[in-house]
């Protein structure tokens, strides 16, 4: 499946020690490998299997997903900013596709 931009949402501005909230909507179609085409073949599985958010190179959050999460599952979570820096999400699924995108922390 082609990759497709996740829809992340931060807060626009962040004061150092505050928590946020960090919410992603990632669009793939989480396909179980337990349905059948039309011709009664079955669909291949294709879903998103693991997903990392990392600052500044840090791992900050980590999800491994199953079969059992919706289609264009929504991942939230939260985060103590030390300060400014680059947020990088990525994930990956089982036909090998991986996205990554990269956001700033606006610290005031």
């Amino acid at each position: 499946m082609a990759a497709s931009k996740p829809r992340v949402r931060l807060p626009e501005e962040i004061q150092p020690g505050e928590i946020i909230e960090i919410k992603a909507l990632i669009t793939h179609v989480m396909e179980t490998g337990n349905r059948k085409d039309s011709e009664g073949k079955p669909i291949p599985r294709n879903i998103i299997h693991t997903f990392t958010a990392h600052l500044e190179g840090v791992l900050i959050f980590k999800a491994e997903l199953g079969p059992g999460v919706s289609a264009n599952p929504f991942l939230s979570f939260t985060l103590k900013v030390p300060g400014p820096g680059e947020l990088r999400v990525s994930w990956l699924d089982d036909d090998g596709g991986e996205t990554i995108e990269r956001y700033s922390l606006n610290v005031a």
